[in-house]
């Protein structure tokens, strides 16, 4: 891309900052200081920008308001750094998180930018002191906490600095719309008509179009451009693992662990933080926990040792990891299902940043959703909830309108079960100008004041149907993650559609791509064609209404119990014996049904309905392949046999994960898929009977001459090597 629409050199050679550009030509009263190629050699060393910066840039050099959705890892902060060193004036960047503040100043100190930031650690004369040294342009680059934007003295002292970007971090937190809504930041669209209405840029590394549209319309942009760089990350291999206990996401975490180092295990509460990181002391593993529940300083501290690498696992709440500047951190684990696609797929986003493989493995139990729910809930309260906290205030504030109690405490005496509703309804009523919320000195709480302490409860005007739209809204993001995570299809694939990007193509790095890649797709046999009606007849079956009473109440697993012949207290209590349907598989064993039940969604010939529990029925099409009026395709489960003379151990994933790393490695050198190394059948048999020679290897079907000869070396010295550190 030429810059001489900016009235600047061309890029590639970096330009010469010794020149004085001409004026913008889409903004004459904005003088270009140097242009952007001799700012990014001069400060950060590069010659040219990643993918997508020089458009981004290019626009916002130009003068003009724009949106910029670049994935994380994709550069987002040059894209707002170098116009900063390339105008007049100040930029201001507004950041959610002081950690992320104090990674990013700190960072731009040492490169020699005049650089700092304000938020709610420092005193106001110290905040007055730095907006001085704005206004004597010391400073191109201030990191500020959106909550400073509360308070009319900071906006009447911004009013005499020189802003000449606005830049918003993280914007995706101002839409109520967004994973990680935040209602400070919906103050910034007034905030910027109250400083002079500056050139103002948001940027966020996930966002759906409605979220798109909402932060547009927040922050009034002025005929924006809008940048939406591809989601794709294909250095990224995204795995789903359906687990029904704890002790099996814990056997998963270890081998995740195990395999690949250094990584981020992502839990839903603090509690599970704290429990988890418990686990990995048992196991010897170092690691630092991070959650809301720890101090400004304790919070702090964590992030630097992860940064510093220090130490190599972090586990923590879904904050961390916000402008994380660490490029090596090769998995990402989600101990819980997160809350909605966006946030999944941001936080899975901080692995592989140095463009290196990385994995990233959701351990899914639809029992989790509960967690998210309570959420949503608290996320969420109704106008009856709003109503309860507002009387109580009216009834506790003292003479000058004014509560001091902590969340808890008016939870409680209000009578509200969930505490996180209090925070969300106060902030409601903040917003529609009924109370106003204060730091209180010296403690770690809020105030709050009563702006209309004449008005009753029966009178208070809410936006009742806002309020429901949100909570919809919720709940859909929480249904659509629960529906990622039923999927077969590419999960890569699956994730770009969700945001708006047609006609993606599959990864073929996930473990829905890899599965098919290495298993057995085709038409049916006859006699595995009479297996797949009678599964498909189990389902129907028990999903009608019969003469026990009961009507579509079941999942996977209880299907497969029932067609298997089980006689567990679930099966006889429900009466599941007496349908005519069961035990017509039991010759299948329960791993074969389940894998059988897994290619059945992918053809679509069933489908999971969420709701308080995950129920199966048939599609349409799988009711006519039950009927035997079409025919139809399935990726065949493996039924694993024995091999003869080899003795059978239980089946370790860590070892099974350490032989996939190693097909992956062999096939990606040779440049063949990896199913041509060996299949996934091949790897499990390896796992489960772990030969020592070559003589015994040719036993298990699927390994001949050639394939001994050419591949099975690296994987027997595997096998030895681990059994030996066992």
């Amino acid at each position: 891309m030429s810059w001489n629409r900016c009235g600047s050199a061309g890029l590639a050679d970096g330009g010469d900052s010794s020149q004085s550009p001409d004026v913008a030509a889409d903004n004459p009263r904005k003088r270009l200081l140097k242009t952007p190629g001799a700012a990014l050699q001069e400060y950060f060393g590069f010659s040219k920008f990643l993918d997508g910066q020089e458009e981004v840039i290019a626009e916002i050099v130009a003068g003009r308001d724009g949106l910029v959705v670049m994935p994380t890892g994709g550069g987002k902060s040059l894209c707002f750094q170098i116009p900063a060193l390339c105008f007049p004036g100040v930029t201001l960047v507004i950041s959610p998180l002081i950690a992320l503040m104090k990674d990013q100043v700190d960072a731009l100190v040492e490169r020699g930018i005049a650089a700092t930031m304000i938020n709610s650690t420092q005193s106001w004369p110290e905040q007055r002191e730095r907006l001085e040294a704005m206004r004597r342009g010391e400073f191109k680059l201030v990191y500020v906490a959106p909550e400073r934007f509360r308070a009319e003295s900071f906006l009447n002292a911004i009013r005499d600095v020189e802003v000449s970007l606005f830049a918003i971090d993280e914007a995706h937190c101002l839409s109520q719309w967004g994973h990680d809504f935040r209602p400070d930041y919906l103050r910034l669209g007034t905030a910027l008509e109250k400083i002079g209405r500056p050139q103002c840029v948001a940027l966020t590394a996930t966002a759906t179009p409605v979220v798109r549209h909402d932060i547009r319309k927040v922050l009034n942009l002025r005929t924006p451009f809008e940048r939406v760089s591809g989601f794709s990350r294909p250095n990224l291999s995204l795995a789903i693992t359906a687990v029904e206990k704890t002790a099996r996401k814990d056997e998963r975490m270890r081998a995740v662990i195990s395999a690949h180092k250094t990584g981020i295990i992502y839990c839903a509460t603090r509690k599970k933080v704290d429990l988890v990181s418990e686990t990995l002391a048992s196991w010897g593993v170092k690691c630092v926990a991070y959650h809301g529940g720890m101090g400004d300083q304790e919070r702090e501290r964590a992030q630097e040792v992860f940064i510093k690498r220090q130490v190599d696992i972090a586990v923590a709440t879904n904050a961390f990891g916000m402008g994380i500047d660490r490029g090596d951190v090769r998995f990402v684990i989600h101990y819980e299902i997160p809350g909605s696609v966006e946030a999944y797929y941001q936080e899975a986003g901080r692995a592989g940043r140095d463009g290196e493989a990385a994995v990233c493995e959701l351990l899914f139990n639809y029992a989790d959703t509960r967690t998210q729910e309570f959420f949503i809930d608290g996320a969420n309260p109704s106008s009856k909830v709003i109503r309860q906290i507002y009387q109580y205030l009216l009834n506790d504030a003292d003479g000058n309108h004014e509560v001091f109690r902590t969340l808890e405490e008016i939870a409680e005496n209000a009578e509200v079960k969930n505490s996180m509703a209090v925070g969300s309804a106060l902030t409601m009523l903040a917003k529609g100008g009924f109370i106003e919320r204060f730091d209180v000195q010296g403690r770690r709480m809020r105030g709050t004041r009563l702006l209309k302490p004449d008005l009753l409860t029966r009178n208070l005007v809410l936006d009742e149907g806002a309020i429901e739209e949100k909570d919809g809204r919720d709940r859909e993001k929480l249904k659509g993650m629960v529906e990622m995570c039923y999927a077969r299809t590419c999960r890569q694939q699956w994730i770009l559609n969700y945001f708006g990007e047609e006609d993606a193509t599959t990864c073929g790095n996930c473990d829905v791509c890899r599965e098919r890649a290495t298993g057995d797709f085709r038409t049916p046999t006859a006699e595995e064609a009479l297996v797949v009606r009678k599964a498909l007849s189990g389902v129907a079956r028990m999903s009608q209404k019969g003469a026990m009473g009961w009507e579509g109440r079941f999942g996977r697993g209880r299907i497969v119990q029932m067609l298997s012949g089980s006689k567990s207290q679930e099966v006889l209590n429900n009466q599941l014996d007496q349908l005519s349907t069961y035990g017509i598989l039991a010759e299948k064993t329960t791993g074969y049904l389940n894998g059988l039940f897994r290619s059945l969604a992918d053809a679509e010939l069933v489908v999971t309905v969420t709701g308080d529990y995950p129920l199966m029925t048939l599609s349409e099409k799988g009711e006519r392949v039950m009927l035997g009026k079409e025919s139809f395709e399935l990726m065949w489960p493996d039924e694993a046999q024995k091999p003869m003379g080899l003795a059978e151990s239980a089946f370790d994933p860590q070892l099974f994960t350490m032989l996939k790393d190693l097909r992956f490695r062999i096939a990606k050198k040779e440049g063949v898929p990896q199913y041509i190394v060996f299949s996934n059948k091949v790897l499990e048999a390896l796992v489960k009977f772990a030969p020592s020679s070559v003589e015994q290897a040719l036993a298990i079907p699927g390994i001949g001459e050639g394939k001994a000869q050419r591949y099975l070396p690296p994987f027997l010295e595997a096998i030895r090597t681990y059994r030996a550190m066992k």
